[in-house]
């Protein structure tokens, strides 16, 4: 009997354990991806090169890191069941990515080509941890519960990285305060920061035992073992997501819509930077962001589960369509804020209901494989926004260059309407 209380409590612990990983691991998304990495490149390692130029660096940059993640995330999520271990597997992305975000600091001046190197690495390590993480919401989520726990998580990332970003932020426009000699050094500590927030707030996910329990002897094997076994269940995924339609055809919307998604956060700050704006404005406009981000993002997910996530995410990629046209028609910081709170309202929920609705649709005992696929192709698509934006700001220029990201949006919405949950699900227990 006591064994069952004990193990009831665990349990309900799980979630806040999974929880408090997005309130570790979103400070990196949030300092660096989106925040001070963006800049700091453009004012400080790549000072040399014209804006365009600069951009032009800084979205190839962006490309080669989800490159790397597209080639690598269906093996990840297939070592980790093979493996059994998933907590463990998490633990060391989680150390590759704060090991090389806190390195950071120490490339200096005019060294972009490092800092890039340095990126891309630290960007594996958060992506492929997010690969077991994602997976993890099938273990400790029930059906109906689905929602709720994926938007709660985001919640818990939006204020725990806003907290971590407004200190930070704090430090950098008043380096005085804490006896730094400007504001390039409180950036470069601001790198480091984010190394030991994640560091410590991956502690009680560490500490959660794997939903797969104990470790059985074929478990037991060796590494090259279960890359071979993990390569032989990857063939074998890949085939059932060929049978499986519905999936097939979710995938297909998320690759498109999600590119608009993730574009938008890595070149929101560059944009606003080519319009003219201080880095000062966009920095705040982040911060406002994040804190607009708490709230919406654990209401988006009552949202969805009262309307159902499908319609939850079209109404989100409406949002993101109307807000990336608007865009082009601003001018000043206040116009900057504005897209930060309408992007603040629906970003955490679009993307908590993807997961869950991906979540719902797929074979049970099967997150981890399927959802390296899944960030393979949410990786795959920033390696094209980023890229396409790129490559229109030196054409057409920043104003202009946004727009690409409505196409996306739009047939991403557009196919995601063509989605039947219902036949997803009863093909997905078929298997």
């Amino acid at each position: 009997m006591m064994q069952d209380k004990s193990e009831i409590r665990s349990k309900k612990k799980q979630p806040w354990a999974w929880y408090f990983y997005d309130w570790a691991n979103s400070s990196y998304a949030v300092v660096v991806l989106a925040g001070f990495f963006p800049v700091f490149f453009k004012e400080y390692w790549d000072t040399t090169s014209s804006a365009e130029l600069s951009t032009f660096h800084l979205g190839m940059t962006n490309s080669a890191a989800s490159l790397l993640v597209v080639i690598l995330a269906p093996m990840i999520g297939a070592v980790a069941d093979q493996m059994g271990r998933k907590t463990r597997l998490l633990g060391a992305f989680a150390a590759l990515g704060l090991v090389m975000t806190g390195a950071l600091y120490w490339v200096g001046q005019g060294h972009w080509q490092l800092a890039s190197a340095l990126f891309v690495v630290s960007f594996l390590g958060f992506a492929g941890g997010n690969i077991i993480y994602d997976s993890l919401l099938a273990d400790i989520a029930s059906e109906s519960d689905m929602e709720r726990i994926s938007a709660t998580g985001y919640a818990f990332g939006y204020l725990g990285s806003g907290l971590l970003f407004a200190f930070d932020v704090y430090m950098t426009l008043h380096p005085d305060l804490f006896g730094l000699s400007g504001s390039a050094q409180a950036v470069r500590l601001s790198f480091l920061s984010v190394a030991l927030w994640w560091g410590l707030f991956s502690i009680p996910i560490m500490r959660m035992p794997s939903p797969r329990g104990a470790e059985s002897p074929a478990q037991r094997k060796s590494l090259l073992m279960n890359i071979g076994g993990a390569f032989r269940q990857l063939y074998q995924t890949f085939a059932e997501i060929r049978c499986l339609r519905e999936v097939s055809l979710f995938l297909a919307a998320y690759w498109l819509y999600i590119d608009g998604v993730h574009t938008i956060i890595r070149m929101a700050v560059d944009y606003g930077l080519a319009l003219g704006l201080g880095s000062d404005s966009l920095i705040k406009a982040l911060l406002i962001t994040q804190f607009v981000g708490f709230p919406a993002a654990w209401l988006y997910g009552m949202f969805g589960q009262k309307v159902g996530a499908k319609r939850g995410i079209l109404f989100g990629i409406v949002a993101y369509i109307l807000i990336t046209v608007a865009a082009t028609q601003m001018e000043t910081a206040r116009g900057f804020f504005a897209m930060a709170v309408a992007i603040g309202l629906v970003q955490g929920g679009v993307q908590a209901l993807s997961r869950a609705f991906y979540t719902r649709i797929i074979p049970a005992g099967k997150s981890s494989e399927f959802f390296g696929f899944y960030n393979m192709l949410g990786k795959f698509a920033a390696v094209i926004g980023p890229m396409v934006v790129g490559w229109s700001s030196v054409l057409w220029g920043s104003r202009y260059g946004i727009l690409s990201i409505a196409v996306l949006l739009v047939a991403g919405g557009l196919l995601l309407l063509t989605v039947n949950e219902s036949r997803a699900k009863e093909l997905a227990r078929q298997l």
